[in-house]
Formats: C-alpha cells, structure tokens, sequence
C-alpha cells in the first residue's frame, strides 16, 4: 500500500478566501514545486533547507499564475514523512484550480481522501489512533471534544494501550518458552507476577470501556427532547436557550407539527435540543404524525426534559402527574428533568404548592429567559466530566470499543485459564488474540481494507 509518487490537494476548504493552502507530498514534490516556482530571489528550491519560506511566483512558461508562499518541508521531517511543499496562494477558485491543474500536469495526481495521513502513519509518524484523532480534531466542535482528540493525537491512549501490550508480549514470550520446553516441565513466566499482571490490564480495560459512554457523548453531542402538552412554550424554550428566534411561536396549539433540532455548547460540551410536537389527543391526521415522531425522538434521546404551564397547575395538576408517570414507566432508565414553566405569573403561595407536589420541578419563564441558566446547569450536572477534567484517557472511537471489549474477554479468558490451571499452549492463543486486538487499535496489526475504511472518512487534502 505504500507509494511515493507525488499527491496534490488543497488543504484549506474549497470555495474563495483571502489566501488557499496547496500541499504536494511526495518523493518528487520539491522537484515539481521548482518547475513551477520562480523565486523573487533567483533561489533553486531543490536546494533549499527544510522548513523554509519562499516567496516567488507560480508560472507557466510565460504565463505567471499567482504570487505566492513556498513552504519547504524535506522528508522525513515532515507531516507525511515525505517531501512536502505547500503554495500558500490568494484564495481565488479561479487560481486554486489553475494551480492544482498545472500541478497534475508536472506528475501529481490527485490526493485520496486522508492519504497524506495515511501516509504519514505508513511512514511511521503517527500510529493508526493517533491518526484516526486527526479526523476528530478536524470535526471537533466544543472544548470537550477538541480536549479529547488533542489528547489522543499527542498519544495518550496509544501509550497507555502500547505499555499493556509490551508487558503482556514479555509473559507471552516466556508462555512461548515454556511450550519449548515442555518435556522438562518448567515454568519460566511467574504466575503470581502473571495474574497480578492480568489484574492491572483487566482494571485498565475496563475503565478505557467505561470511558467510551462518556466520550461517545462528547463527541456526537448528547440529545435532549423538549416535551410536554401543546401551548406550554416549548418552542419558546429552544429560542430562549439557542438565544435566537429558531421555532415558530404562537398562541395557537399544535404549531409545531415537526420535531426542530438545534445544537448548544454548553460548559464545553454539545447538547442538540429536539423541539416536539405537543402530546395530545387530535384527529388532524398531520399533528398526530408529529406526535408520533416526539415518541420516537423521546425514546432516541438521552435525556428528556419534560415542560408544563405552571400558572395552570391548580387545574391540570392531576392530568399533569398522569402524564409524568407515563413517561417515566415508558422510559425507566431516561433523566427526565420536570420543568413549570410560566413561572412569572405565579404567586409564592403557588411556587410553594408546586414544589411541594413536585419538589424535584425546577420553576422557569422561557419567555422572561428567567432559570434558563439553571436548566443548563442541570443538564451538564448528567454528563460525568470528571475524566475529562483529570486529563484521563476518554475512548470516543467505535472501532477502538470493540477491540477493548475483544481484548478483554481474552484477558478474561486467560486469567480463568491461569487460575484453573489451564495448559501453557492453550493459554497462548488466548494471549495471542489479546495482543492481536490490542495491535488493531495502535495499527501494529492491519490490513488495507481496515485502513481504507479509516481514511476514507477523511477530507480531501488532510
């Protein structure tokens, strides 16, 4: 899978901008970048040093492109571990195109999706996770997530995994040499320095597992569904949360027809708000299709916030606490955060009334914008920020989920083995696929198929 002919893309996003970043990579690319180049300075670029910056022009015999910015990276100092140039020239389409056309002339062809990271951990600069963070600091879209990847990039997990890993092939080693030497019967691996060995990698799995509902949520924000009866200000409730006017407002019931979904940061992490259609009774054929669809964003959300029209207490009390019970028999496992809203038009004595048939209600007015501040604080009191606040490694990655829980079981099965005293051969194979799962992740082992999915999630130039 490894090539060394020359790739070229455009490495800041499409579309016209003050300046775009042209990368080359490739054995060639210096020397390509010189057939194109002419330096204010008469410089030859195939002589220059690496991590440079030159200024000159990009011609074409006689026709002269763009003045621009030469940046010279000689490899193996480089992102790729290639020889890589970048064109910094002015952001027009017109010259990115121009440019990346006289490029492809010269010998270039076009990047793949994520192929200067993939040859950069071909290359051995970046392990396949650190890789795989590129891609999620890319998408990265709050402090929480850009904490994690950046995290992950400079290699945190990758040598927490790389240190197991390394113990557990040192006593896979000495298992080996023991089945070696089978017929003196000897021991060379110390089974009491083995399970406690075995302990360690179980206990660090299972809290690499255990991170992965928290880092899951980081990084695709967590869903929260607005619910409730129509009229009661759920709409209101997104505005005054998102601070824009994002759904329709009215005094008419059933306005909301659709499910309205927006995103918020939140003390570093993403909430996506689902505005629903108000739960009631109807014939209209469109407004019961709505409902149905609040029901199906209630049972995909992680945590439920629950609205009513407190100045209406005193008479839909009862009807009220029905329906809270529906919910909370319907989705069992769901925070459900119980919210009066209209509290501006209550008396004290009907606050206290309130809170004393609800004491876990919180007291809001969407419309005044009044407790908003206090439901945000609510709903980052469900995510368990601690991890990240230690710096403790946060798994956030599918791929690396399954390969944790695959090692583990392994891991599992060769601390039965120890303790049943299980022979050495069959002990190894278990070792052996914990090792193997444990390269799945850091890319020690791997196949093109595997790193074709990888990158092709990837944008182009990156």
């Amino acid at each position: 899978m490894i090539q060394n002919d020359s790739i070229v893309a455009l490495a800041t996003p499409s579309g016209a901008g003050a300046i775009a970043v042209i990368r080359i990579s490739g054995e060639d690319a210096i020397t390509i970048g010189h057939s194109v180049f002419r330096s204010i300075k008469n410089k030859d670029l195939t002589k220059q040093k690496t991590h440079t910056l030159h200024l000159g022009h990009i011609v074409d015999d006689s026709k002269t492109f763009d003045e621009v910015l030469v940046s010279i990276f000689i490899g193996p100092n480089s992102y790729t571990g290639e020889n890589t140039i970048e064109i910094s020239c002015h952001g027009s389409t017109y010259i990115q195109q121009q440019i990346i056309q006289l490029l492809l002339r010269k010998g270039c062809r076009m990047a793949d999706a994520g192929e200067f990271t993939l040859r950069a951990f071909l290359n051995g600069k970046l392990d396949l996770s650190q890789a795989e963070a590129v891609a999620d600091l890319i998408s990265s879209d709050n402090e929480a997530s850009h904490q994690i990847a950046m995290q992950q990039m400079r290699g945190g997990f990758s040598n927490e995994i790389a240190k197991l890993r390394e113990e557990l092939l040192n006593f896979a080693s000495l298992i080996e040499l023991e089945l070696d030497f089978a017929e003196e019967d000897v021991e060379f691996a110390d089974r009491t320095q083995f399970h406690e060995l075995l302990n360690r990698i179980e206990f660090v799995l299972k809290r690499l597992i255990d991170s992965f509902a928290v880092g899951n949520v980081i990084k695709n924000g967590i869903p929260v569904a607005i619910v409730g009866e129509p009229n009661v200000g759920k709409s209101t409730l997104l505005n005054a949360l998102l601070n824009e006017e994002r759904a329709i407002v009215s005094e008419i019931a059933g306005t909301t027809r659709d499910t309205i979904e927006d995103e918020l940061v939140i003390g570093g992490i993403g909430f996506r708000f689902i505005d629903t259609a108000g739960i009631r009774e109807t014939v209209d054929v469109v407004e019961s299709i709505g409902i149905k669809k609040t029901f199906e964003k209630i049972e995909q959300a992680q945590v439920v916030v629950f609205l009513f029209d407190s100045s209406e207490f005193k008479v839909s009390g009862l009807k009220l606490k029905v329906e809270l019970e529906k919910i909370k028999n319907q989705f069992p496992l769901k925070p459900l955060v119980i919210i009066g809203n209209k509290a501006d038009k209550l008396t004290e004595a009907e606050i206290k009334n309130i809170k004393t048939e609800i004491p876990e209600i919180l007291l809001i007015s969407a419309k005044e914008k009044l407790g908003v501040d206090e439901l945000k604080n609510q709903l980052l009191s469900f995510v368990n920020t601690g991890a990240l606040r230690n710096n403790e490694t946060i798994v956030t990655n599918t791929r690396h989920y399954d390969s944790l829980l695959k090692a583990l079981d392994e891991i599992q099965k060769v601390k039965f083995g120890l303790e049943t005293n299980l022979s050495s051969d069959l002990m190894a194979l278990d070792i052996k696929e914990a090792l193997y799962q444990f390269g799945m992740i850091t890319g020690q082992v791997t196949n093109d198929e595997l790193l074709g999915n990888i990158f092709a999630n990837f944008c182009i130039g990156k």
